[in-house]
């Protein structure tokens, strides 16, 4: 019997745990760095745009021409298929859910819209986002 209770007691604490982290002010910072980016696409910074995304050749892009590995990689498809301010347009993000998945990871589902002078192009994401560092960043992009 004292086995059961010592059993119940330690589930009880390890279900009692709390996380040393806020997830809403989580939740607030990687927003802030989607705002910063959506800020950076606009201006026609695509350098600061990428500043959101895991500076590794590990990072993971998923789009309509298929899978993309690398940080690099990603900036110079960026770079050839948006070459100038005119073909960027104007970025807009709206942000379906948010939802921390562990401390230090996250995904971001989202809807985005190009506004541009010959055609609007419009579509929706999913992000997922790792803590490294005390910055966060994603890791995997999946747009569409």
């Amino acid at each position: 019997m004292i086995k059961y209770i010592y059993l119940f007691l330690f589930s009880l604490l390890i279900g009692c745990q709390t996380t040393t982290s806020n997830p809403e002010e989580e939740i607030n910072q990687i927003h802030h760095v989607l705002k910063t980016q959506e800020k950076a696409w606009n201006e026609g910074h695509l350098d600061q745009f990428m500043i959101g995304y895991w500076e590794s050749e590990k990072l993971m892009f998923i789009g309509k021409s298929g899978l993309t590995y690398g940080w690099l990689q990603t900036l110079d498809n960026y770079k050839k298929g948006y070459p100038d301010v005119k073909a960027m347009g104007k970025l807009t993000f709206t942000l379906i859910e948010t939802e921390l998945l562990a401390e230090n990871v996250a995904l971001v589902v989202g809807k985005w819209h190009l506004s541009r002078e010959s055609n609007d192009l419009e579509g929706h994401f999913s992000l997922v986002w790792k803590k490294i560092d005390n910055k966060w960043v994603i890791i995997a992009d999946h747009s569409s």
